[in-house]
Formats: structure tokens, C-alpha cells, sequence
């Protein structure tokens, strides 16, 4: 019962200081954010910050995963099948990701964001998109095809996402999927 307990606590303190990253995030340039901002945020102390997380950059870098991954698990169920609907719903996630407000931040140090964005999303990508191929290509046919899908898929929704399109979101999804399936299929 005192794991359970104490679980609990550190899942609550660790949100803690995420919820009180994010509130700085719209107010202060990245640079300017202190361990003792957020932990003030928080109402925490330096070492309980400390005791889940090196830094701010390996505060950001878990928000920014955790957001990646929870955003394919909202559309997939955490499973996807290799098929139209499920890829579709892959490129869907994608699109939440880039438009969750807790990823949104100043323009001082979107810079350093975007890459990181990058980076979380498509890392997810890999792993759905390799667990849905399962057995229909040997290991060494993933490790090719499987790279170039989650390359093609973020991009198709990055360029969505920063350009002016008259397309709606499921649309583009749909075009992208068949994309891919094509792609893999010939």
C-alpha cells in the first residue's frame, strides 16, 4: 500500500512541475527559466525537482515525448493496423501533436523546439509503424521502409501545419495514408 502511495505522490509532484514549466513557458524566454521558477511554480523544493529530472531541457524533452506518444495512443488506441484507416489515423495524431497548447511557446526558442518536436514524433512513428508492419516484412525490410514511412508521414503533416491549406486535416490524412500504402506496396 505505501508503494501505491508513494507512486501516487511522485506522479503528482512530477506533474507538478510540468504544469508549472508550461505556465512559465508562456511567459519567459526558455533561457530565462530557473529550477527555482518552477519549483516556486510547483511548491517544491531544488531537490525534488532534481529527484525527477536533471534539468529544464530533460523537463522539455519529457513533456514533448509524453505529448508525442500520447497523442498516437488518443488516436490509435495504442494499436494501429497497417491498412488506410489505421495509417490515417497515425497522420490524425501527428496533427494533434503539433497543435496540443502545451507545445506551443514563445518564437525566442521555437528554434530549439521544433527539432525536438521533430525528433519525439517521429521516434513514436518508428515504433507504431513497426509494431502494425508485425510480421508482413522481415525485420531488415523495417528497418528500411519503416523509417521512410514516419519521414514521409511527418512531413506531409508539417507542411500542412506551416503552410496555408484550403484541404481539411482528414483529407490530407487520407492522401497521405495512401501515399505510404502505395509507397510500400509497389
Amino acid at each position: 500500500m505505501a508503494t501505491k502511495v508513494n507512486n501516487i505522490r511522485l506522479t503528482q509532484t512530477k506533474q507538478s512541475l510540468i504544469d508549472s514549466f508550461l505556465r512559465l513557458v508562456s511567459l519567459k524566454d526558455f533561457e530565462k527559466i530557473t529550477i527555482v521558477d518552477i519549483t516556486k511554480g510547483a511548491k517544491v523544493n531544488r531537490a525534488t525537482f532534481y529527484a525527477h529530472f536533471n534539468d529544464k531541457y530533460e523537463l522539455l524533452d519529457y513533456i514533448m515525448g509524453d505529448s508525442a506518444s500520447a497523442a498516437i495512443v488518443k488516436h490509435t488506441e495504442g494499436e494501429i493496423k497497417f491498412d488506410q484507416e489505421g495509417i490515417t489515423q497515425l497522420v490524425l495524431s501527428v496533427f494533434d501533436f503539433y497543435q496540443q497548447p502545451n507545445i506551443q511557446c514563445r518564437s525566442s526558442y521555437i528554434a530549439m523546439v521544433v527539432p525536438q518536436l521533430k525528433e519525439k514524433i517521429i521516434n513514436e512513428l518508428k515504433v507504431h509503424l513497426s509494431n502494425a508492419l508485425g510480421d508482413i516484412y522481415p525485420d531488415h525490410g523495417k528497418s528500411f521502409y519503416v523509417p521512410i514511412m514516419a519521414q514521409m508521414i511527418h512531413e506531409g503533416v508539417y507542411q500542412w501545419v506551416t503552410g496555408n491549406n484550403t484541404i481539411n486535416q482528414q483529407e490530407i490524412a487520407e492522401r497521405i495514408s495512401s501515399l505510404v500504402l502505395r509507397g510500400l506496396q509497389s
